[in-house]
């Protein structure tokens, strides 16, 4: 069975909307405006989030090659949010080490808060690098997605493309800092994959300055690659009662192997990082820009 894949796109007229993607179009849902409405549904009524898609398609059939390049009206948000409450979308990640074994691990993956719906941003939209920052770097992850159900019991939703954008040179000239450094900006999108194997997925994440590719790795995550599988990194973020209100949404990277930053580059205003992860659709395109005080 194929995963199934939506996107969250906005437009000036016609307002929010959830879109079903289905090769190079995207098909409009008619009741269900945001994914957090259609995995709340899902969740209430115990209904696979595939079949109310079905049942609620509007008939209205996009361009998707003329949407993720933003050369239509309509842009993307994030893949998932809190639509009512910013401070209801919790965003966090773990150091999910990459390193091919599980020995010598910690008890549970070392995990941190990266801040809340505010923090986050949409393929097409620009990251920043705030003026006290030291650094700004991409980190190509994969993030999971739930929402709280009403008995404090999270739901998964499914897992998205993600850039853990954060400021590397911060977090090493003290590590005490480490906490500063990932309250940044950070992206999710274009998709949400609701039904995926997190396993062994492979990617690609590159710069990009004045067009022009300055660099670029094949990359790779997923149960085969990690300390810890998704079971255990939900099992730990979600042991704690704060973490377990409901109503509440969660955005959580689940830990990156590479960095251009460790190899020597430094993102400069106007370039755009892209990360691509096979099976999760298109891909995920940011702008840094660096602001001043």
């Amino acid at each position: 069975m194929d995963s199934t894949r939506i996107v969250q796109i906005q437009h000036a007229e016609y307002g929010r909307r959830v879109a079903l993607v289905s090769g190079r179009e995207l098909h409009l849902l008619s009741d269900y405006r945001t994914a957090y409405h259609l995995a709340g549904a899902a969740m209430e009524s115990g209904t696979p989030m595939r079949e109310l898609i079905s049942a609620d398609l509007s008939g209205i059939v996009l361009d998707y090659d003329e949407v993720h390049a933003l050369r239509s009206g309509w842009s993307f948000l994030p893949s998932f949010d809190h639509p009512q409450d910013l401070a209801r979308c919790l965003v966090s990640g773990c150091a999910n080490a990459h390193t091919g074994s599980r020995e010598g691990r910690p008890l549970a993956p070392p995990w941190f808060y990266k801040g809340n719906g505010a923090h986050l941003r949409a393929h097409g939209e620009v990251l920043t690098i705030p003026p006290f920052a030291m650094s700004g770097a991409e980190e190509a992850e994969l993030v999971g997605v739930w929402i709280i159900a009403a008995n404090g019991s999270p739901a998964r939703v499914g897992i998205t493309p993600g850039n853990e954008f954060a400021d590397p040179a911060l977090a090493g000239a003290d590590a005490r800092l480490l906490s500063h450094a990932k309250l940044r900006a950070c992206s999710i999108g274009p998709e949400l994959v609701l039904d995926p194997e997190f396993a062994d997925i492979g990617g690609l994440v590159r710069v990009e300055r004045e067009g022009k590719p300055i660099w670029s790795r094949e990359i790779a995550t997923g149960e085969s690659h990690t300390q810890f599988n998704f079971a255990e990194v939900e099992e730990h973020l979600f042991k704690y009662t704060a973490h377990r209100v409901p109503g509440d949404a969660h955005i959580h990277y689940l830990g990156g192997s590479t960095s251009s930053y460790a190899e020597g580059i430094l993102l400069e205003q106007g370039d755009h990082v892209v990360i691509e992860w096979d099976g999760f659709g298109r891909p995920l395109r940011n702008v840094i820009e660096r602001l001043t005080a």
